[in-house]
């Protein structure tokens, strides 16, 4: 059941962080949903402006609609991550989304306002909530590329004003993460000091962790020991610091670098131990159940586990309230 992404926050705030997971075909997909269904999460489908040119977003919202008929029982909300101000209008007035990103961190903090306003009043006309981001992530991913010596923190006393003018749902801030596979070199930490601060001052309004994949050692090891050439010591957020990051108001934490290492490491090691075969499906279907695994344990380590019964039940006590 698709369901709006305000309605999530509400409920989780606070308390335990949501995992949201960006998907690309039918495989990431399907494993999505049986991770989240065996661990009874509720979760956010991403969608990037990249996954939407490869695949066609006609395409991947039937396979989305086709997936909750497939699993009735799934609750999930779907959001564009990373959008402009051209891909936020067209899935805001597609009436499919549940949510948008506005990416217009990399402008000076009035053209960020600007650009995020006009796009906060266009979405809230629709009943389509606005993530926007504050504060420069390093890293890469698909087409955002920021180096370390740009990168930036986000500033505590610019949130709680940049949150006022745009009237934004959501922000995602710079805390201390870093896009893509190659994160940071030795022993990080997200700076809760940080958080901590932006809570205070715009207590309510749910934070977004990005770039927030943990790069596990062990995935990065059998992908190069099965022909890969990943730097092994890229090192990413420490699993143990969602819990308390969420316990801090962060409530939808971005997770893709690592399920993309899952898939390189199903599909290299197939077919390094079957040189010979040819068919794809194989090891489309161990990828769908090693996705799934992946996923319920990322659930797990966000507090997100065993919630789906008492989301159900909030939802459809807040639908009641509304329909009195």
């Amino acid at each position: 059941m698709i369901v709006p992404t305000a309605g999530l926050y509400k409920i989780a705030y606070g308390k335990y962080a949501i995992g949201a997971y960006n998907i690309n075909n039918l495989e990431q997909t399907t494993g999505l949903f049986r991770g989240c269904i065996d661990s009874k999460a509720p979760f956010i489908i991403q969608l990037s402006r990249g996954a939407r040119k490869y695949a066609d977003k006609r395409m991947l919202e039937a396979i989305i609609r086709t997936a909750e008929e497939i699993f009735p029982e799934a609750i999930f909300a779907v959001h564009l991550d990373h959008g402009d101000e051209e891909s936020c209008y067209d899935c805001i007035e597609s009436g499919f989304y549940s949510s948008v990103m506005i990416d217009a961190s990399h402008e000076p903090f009035e053209e960020n306002v600007a650009i995020t306003k006009r796009v906060v009043d266009r979405a809230h006309a629709a009943g389509v909530s606005v993530e926007a981001e504050l504060g420069m992530l390093g890293g890469v991913e698909e087409d955002i590329k920021v180096d370390e010596g740009n990168a930036c923190l986000t500033n505590p006393a610019e949130a709680v004003e940049f949150v006022r003018r745009t009237g934004c749902d959501a922000l995602a801030a710079a805390i201390g993460t870093s896009h893509g596979a190659y994160k940071f070199k030795g022993q990080q930490s997200l700076h809760f000091e940080v958080i901590d601060e932006i809570q205070k001052r715009i207590h309510g309004t749910p934070i977004v962790m990005h770039g927030s994949s943990s790069v596990p050692i062990s995935e990065v090891e059998r992908i190069n020991a099965a022909g890969g050439k990943l730097d092994p010591s890229a090192r990413g957020v420490n699993e143990n610091e969602y819990l308390p990051a969420a316990k801090l108001g962060v409530t939808k934490v971005n997770i893709d670098t690592d399920g993309r290492l899952v898939w390189t490491r199903v599909h290299r090691e197939f077919f390094r131990d079957k040189p010979s075969e040819f068919d794809f499906r194989p090891p489309g279907k161990i990828f769908m159940d090693e996705y799934a695994k992946f996923i319920a344990h990322k659930n797990g380590k966000l507090g997100s586990a065993g919630e789906l019964p008492n989301m159900r039940k909030a939802l459809e006590k807040s639908a009641a309230v509304v329909a009195a």
